[in-house]
């Protein structure tokens, strides 16, 4: 979500456009990513959904290369590890991934990722004044 909206892709003519599930919402988390062809890069995700993210990186990935990504939600927190990943295409320093295969906890740490970034900023604000006691 950017603004109150909901992401689109940029070429609307892309099939994705009607083949999304999940709502995406606009992020700014550290990325690092490999795959067993030794494509190694990092970015930045740009968006992100239960089942996949947008990705911005200097390293060009190729659509079907499959990844092992890992993504820095917060600074005091291990990485999310999505441990199998798809490139579904790749334009202009972007990298659409689509999520294959997380270990069962780290699915459980993606969805309240999102159902964070679902709420309303407000609602944000004040759970984390009331876990730091204020």
């Amino acid at each position: 979500m950017l603004n109150g909206r909901p992401l689109t892709p940029r070429n609307r003519h892309c099939p994705m456009t009607d083949q999304r599930k999940h709502q995406r919402f606009a992020v700014r988390f550290q990325s690092s990513f490999s795959s067993v062809n030794r494509v190694e890069g990092e970015g930045k995700v740009v968006d992100l959904s239960l089942r996949g993210c947008g990705v911005v990186s200097q390293t060009a990935v190729h659509p079907g290369t499959t990844l092992t990504l890992r993504i820095q939600a917060q600074d005091n927190e291990t990485a999310l590890t999505i441990t199998q990943a798809v490139v579904r295409w790749c334009r202009d320093g972007r990298i659409g991934i689509e999520f294959l295969s997380l270990q069962p906890d780290e699915w459980t740490r993606l969805q309240s990722i999102v159902k964070d970034l679902s709420r309303q900023p407000y609602e944000r604000r004040h759970d984390n004044q009331e876990d730091s006691g204020t």
